[in-house]
């Protein structure tokens, strides 16, 4: 393998990672993202990126791409027009949902609009009971004229969702078969291809969605495969998912659910290997972009996963990292509520028009504004200088906008934009460790993204973390992230059992399934049997409870004593997470899950070459406002280029660097790692 390129889509730019194998060092880059077509934005920085390395298109042997495409199509409700089958007497489930209110006490509040109008949902006669037996078979007459008049309605996509068919999946391969001869050129999707699992409204949703998805990524990543191919790079894109792992271009089409949360999962991914190479493995990852903040945890050396989590309303019934996102970035938008009171967030400026300080016509001031109003941004000098700041017209957004209604000065205004972003940064980080059992004073805070160095000390002295780790390439950490993680395939079956050794045999057999599920879908990857990894686990929980704990499964612990076992275990991390367990209460099993691991090459992470003499020189010092220190204070600026491994640095400093800047406050100490991270001890 000669070159490796990672590259990750945002909302404001586009971050790239090229990585020569042979001599293992690195180069970034970044571009303006274009949220109209995010392939031009990728085909540029690519270009740009191997034209200043010297790097010619066919050296490149390993193409990831971590996309938000599939995301921005849910946000902004651009899916496919998609049709809908279900079993008769159940064509209102979608819109009926939960029963639950977005907001508890606001009755204005208004669930989001179905992804599928009533009219294109198409009751099936048909009928399976919960144990797998037909009550009524399927009406394939039926099936067609609705098949023909979802046809003829003009819609892209069919979604299937049968009852129990996650049991017995009969009748949903026959409509798949009825769908692909009336209507061969539909994307269609059957909920046991997604979810075989049980809880019908999740089920149905993540079909849906899938469905909706289908045809929009589609058409993205052939047009990205194109792109690709005509520029001489001979391997296809590998597509990051949502648990962390990545997959075929292909398989990625065929399930674009899975790509839902695709670039903040990368980004965790790199902290994870970052944290093995330094020997942390309590880790709290923080990611402030242009748009968004996303926050995750690992835990004694692995990151948190959700099984379902909520995407612009509608529940995602599949095993994701367990990412909080909210919107927090550099563009995001100062403004005043009904009541006078100072919001920033959710609505972001984005890469057009952008903050109002990059001149491209933005007037509304966001949170770059206020760091540049503060001193913590250098004005002259972005993007490795390919970009400037106007001073003037931060302060001339935020003035008009903030300061003048609110009667606070400038500088008060600036500085109560960050004090607002930053405390909703530290409720989103209270929700991934204090809220899930977790001490933060126990974990180390990584900080990436554009903003992330910029916001991260104040955020960790709030929580007491106690210490912040700034990688090398924090702007583009995510496309690191493509380039160090494996291929990942999940796979779940719900069977609700009792842990007794009648049990035994039915989950053997089921895991024998997963197993043979989970080869398959490795050899559709290629992946060598020296490079595979099987894991188990089950999910758990006391008997009418609602909710599931998943609990890894060993070789040893499919026996009648392992059984034992297992829901000891169970016990210990119910009371982990809940403070209590029932140990005479009893136990069932709801779902066995399979998560099937291709290991790839990773790119090296080289060592930051050590100073041999005196300590770093400032290239510079510039007024920068700390509020710990009652107002502005002469800091030490630094280029992060000119660092080297033991260095150390007491704040007030600034470091600057292409993609990214940390901010020192006053007496903190900060020293260079083997790796050229920036250790911060905070104080």
């Amino acid at each position: 393998m000669q070159y490796m390129i990672g590259v990750d889509v945002g909302g404001t730019f586009t971050d790239l990672t090229l990585v020569d194998v042979a001599a293992q060092r690195a180069a970034i880059h970044k571009v303006l993202s274009t949220p109209a077509d995010p392939s031009r934005a990728i085909m540029t920085g690519v270009t740009e990126l191997l034209a200043r390395e010297k790097v010619v298109f066919g050296q490149v042997d390993y193409f990831g791409h971590g996309t938000t495409v599939a995301t921005n199509a849910l946000i902004e409700r651009k899916g496919s027009k998609t049709g809908l089958l279900v079993t008769a007497g159940f064509k209102d489930l979608l819109e009926i949902g939960r029963q639950t209110r977005p907001a508890l006490y606001d009755l204005q509040k208004e669930k989001p609009s179905p992804l599928v109008p009533g009219h294109l949902c198409k009751e099936i006669p048909e009928r399976v009971y919960h144990n797998g037996s037909v009550r009524k078979p399927i009406d394939v007459d039926a099936l067609k004229q609705a098949v023909t008049e979802l046809r003829s309605a003009g819609v892209e996509s069919i979604a299937i969702c049968f009852l129990f068919s996650f049991i017995n999946p009969d009748h949903e391969k026959t409509a798949l078969a009825v769908v692909r001869e009336i209507f061969p050129e539909a994307y269609v999707t059957a909920s046991h291809q997604v979810v075989p699992e049980f809880r019908e409204f999740a089920r149905l949703s993540t079909t849906v969605l899938n469905a909706y998805l289908g045809p929009v990524m589609r058409r993205y990543l052939g047009n990205l495969q194109t792109s690709v191919r005509q520029a001489g790079i001979r391997q296809d894109p590998y597509i990051t998912q949502s648990n962390g792992g990545i997959l075929s271009l292909q398989e990625s089409i065929a399930s674009p659910v899975r790509t839902a949360v695709s670039g903040p999962s990368a980004g965790v991914m790199a902290t994870l290997q970052l944290g093995r190479l330094v020997g942390l493995d309590n880790l709290i990852t923080l990611d402030i972009g242009g748009t968004s903040a996303d926050i995750s945890l690992i835990h004694r050396g692995q990151p948190l996963l959700s099984m379902e989590r909520a995407i612009e309303g509608w529940p995602v019934r599949i095993p994701m990292l367990d990412i909080v996102t909210i919107g927090a970035g550099g563009g995001s938008i100062a403004w005043l509520d009904a009541g006078g009171a100072l919001k920033v967030g959710p609505p972001s400026a984005g890469a057009h028009p952008g903050p109002a300080c990059y001149s491209f016509g933005g007037e509304l001031p966001t949170v770059t504004d206020a760091n540049v109003v503060l001193g913590r941004m250098n004005p002259q000098r972005i993007l490795g200088g390919r970009m400037t700041l106007k001073t003037e017209l931060a302060q001339k957004a935020i003035q008009s906008r903030i300061a003048q209604p609110t009667k606070l000065s400038l500088l008060d205004a600036a500085n109560g934009m960050i004090d607002v972003i930053n405390a909703n940064m530290v409720r989103a980080m209270r929700l991934v460790s204090v809220e899930r059992g977790y001490d933060p004073r126990e974990f180390t805070m990584v900080a990436f993204g554009g903003a992330g160095p910029v916001h991260a000390v104040a955020l960790a002295q709030e929580l007491g973390i106690p210490r912040v780790l700034v990688p090398p390439a924090p702007g583009t950490l995510c496309s690191l992230g493509l380039l160090v993680t494996d291929i990942r395939v999940d796979f779940v079956r719900s069977l609700l059992l009792k842990p007794t050794r009648d049990a035994l045999p039915k989950i053997a057999r089921v895991f024998d399934e997963l197993v043979a599920e989970g080869r398959r879908a490795l050899d559709k990857e290629n992946v060598p049997a020296a490079q595979r990894r099987l894991t188990r686990w089950i999910e758990a929980r006391y008997q009418r409870q609602n909710f599931e704990l998943p609990i890894p499964v060993e070789d040893a612990d499919l026996t009648e004593a392992g059984l034992g076992q297992l829901a000891e275990k169970f016990h210990a991390e119910h009371k982990r997470l809940y403070g209590y367990a029932r140990p005479d209460a009893p136990v069932e099993f709801v779902n066995f899950r399979l998560t099937a691991i291709g290991e790839l090459p990773k790119a090296p992470i080289p060592l930051c070459p050590a100073r041999n003499g005196n300590a770093p020189t400032p290239f510079g010092r510039r007024e920068v406002y700390f509020k710990e220190a009652g107002g502005y204070v002469i800091a030490a600026l630094y280029q992060r280029d000119d660092l080297r491994a033991g260095d150390c640095i007491t704040g007030p400093a600034i470091i600057e660097q292409m993609d990214a800047t940390t901010v020192l406050p006053p007496q903190m100490p900060l020293r260079v790692d083997a790796y050229g991270n920036l250790m911060i001890d905070v104080k």
